[in-house]
């Protein structure tokens, strides 16, 4: 005589299809490279074996698709007039060779940069000037 167990069916968003049904404990490997980029909800649902049902989501959010970088424009940002923007797009590969071009993002040198080398060179014209003057 078999033991009845509490089973528990996986969906992904509004499926109506589980994508899987397993008798727990069990570990499962959800693959999300066949997901589209965004937001998504797994549902949970067990059964014990007295016929009650317990439901659990979880929202995740799937980056597989090529990474989009933008500088020069933020969420919620107020602009005026034209805008130079920097935009990059890059793969990760198939995870296991490392692609170099395009992995990384140029960034233009920020402002506090530029200050903190004007400043430098200032104190350091200052220093000259003044300990090895005639």
């Amino acid at each position: 005589m078999e033991e009845y167990k509490s089973k528990i069916k996986l969906f992904v968003d509004d499926e109506a299809q589980p994508i899987a049904e397993l008798i727990p404990p069990v570990q499962f490997d959800l693959d999300t490279s066949k997901l589209t980029d965004g937001e998504h909800t797994l549902k949970l649902i067990s059964k014990s074996p007295t016929g009650r049902e317990g439901i659990r989501k979880i929202k995740f959010v799937v980056k597989n698709g090529p990474a989009i970088s933008v500088e020069g424009l933020s969420d919620n940002g107020v602009v005026d007039g034209i805008i130079p923007l920097m935009i990059n797009a890059y793969d990760k590969g198939n995870q296991k060779k490392f692609l170099i071009e395009g992995s990384e993002t140029p960034q233009s040198i920020p402002n506090w940069l530029w200050i903190l080398i004007i400043a430098f060179l200032g104190w350091a014209a200052f220093y000259t000037i003044t300990n090895f003057s005639l």
